[in-house]
């Protein structure tokens, strides 16, 4: 009987240990899938991670890359605009000059203006007259001599007075009656003072006064060829006995006869004349008389270019 309960017991117990490896096999294959899983989803994060970051890598490179190309870019529009050189305005004409010497407007300028011009520079009182003349926004041109530029000191003088904004127009080299030389001198009073002042300015003169106002058939040929405007003038007065000195001077040459509408004033630089410039402009502008600009009258050099 003992061993018939010891046999029940044991198979009941054989019994039991069966049905808890059964119970455990579901629990421990679950778990490990739900490791497995877990491993996939960790690998799948690691992977997503790793794709985020090469993305934001290359993202980065392509910024870069663009950052770069945008500055390379901006160096080429900075190296373009500084290789590119200045133009130089262009100015149409607005005046032309008539037969007698005046000044006329060609289409819509103001007729209400005068030429100022400046004989026999640089001779002592040029770069003062300039000053004054830009006190006033008086624009003019200074007819410069040869001799007077053959030494450095008169080559700066003339170059700031350039430099200053006003035309440099030829008188000549040593201001000779061109009536009294022989063509090939004319030449050479002419040509050699373009010269000067072209290695001075770096540009060609575009106005000619002959002194005296003494003209010849050769000079004019010569002139137009060179694309020069030849001009004599309206009127002027402080080379003549009795206007050497300010005051009359002043008066003279704001009640001339010949001042009117497009007048082409004639002055010089002299000590006297450099004295009384500040009242002639003053009595000028009070007769309600501007300034022409050189720049804008049209020479022969204009249908050259």
């Amino acid at each position: 009987m003992k061993k018939l309960y010891f046999m029940l017991g044991l198979i009941l117990l054989l019994m039991i240990v069966g049905c808890g490896e059964e119970a455990l096999e579901p629990a421990v294959g679950q778990g490990a899938d739900e490791t497995n899983q877990q491993e996939e989803e960790n690998a799948n994060d690691d992977n997503h991670e790793s794709e985020e970051e090469e993305n934001k890598e290359d993202k980065n490179e392509e910024n870069a890359g663009s950052n770069d190309d945008e500055e390379v870019n901006e160096d080429k529009d900075n190296e373009a605009e500084q290789e590119e050189p200045e133009k130089e305005e262009v100015k149409e004409p607005q005046y032309k000059m008539n037969d007698v010497w005046y000044i006329k407007p060609i289409d819509k300028a103001d007729p209400n203006a005068v030429l100022l011009t400046i004989d026999d520079a640089p001779d002592g009182h040029a770069l003062e007259m300039a000053a004054t003349l830009k006190e006033y926004n008086a624009p003019a041109i200074f007819f410069v001599n040869g001799i007077f530029m053959d030494s450095e000191e008169g080559k700066k003088v003339v170059k700031e007075l350039y430099d200053m904004g006003f035309e440099i127009g030829n008188h000549t080299y040593s201001h000779k009656n061109l009536r009294d030389l022989s063509q090939e001198k004319q030449h050479e009073e002419i040509m050699s003072v373009s010269k000067l002042i072209e290695e001075v300015t770096g540009e060609k003169p575009k106005f000619f006064r002959a002194p005296h106002g003494a003209n010849t058939d050769y000079a004019r040929k010569l002139v137009k060829e060179q694309g020069m405007l030849l001009m004599n003038w309206s009127y002027g007065y402080d080379f003549m006995q009795g206007y050497m000195e300010k005051e009359a001077l002043e008066e003279i040459m704001v009640n001339a006869p010949g001042l009117g509408k497009g007048a082409n004033l004639l002055m010089h630089d002299r000590e006297w004349t450099n004295a009384a410039l500040p009242a002639i402009l003053e009595g000028l502008k009070e007769k309600g008389y501007g300034f022409i600009d050189p720049d804008l009258i049209e020479t022969p050099m204009d249908s050259m270019e």
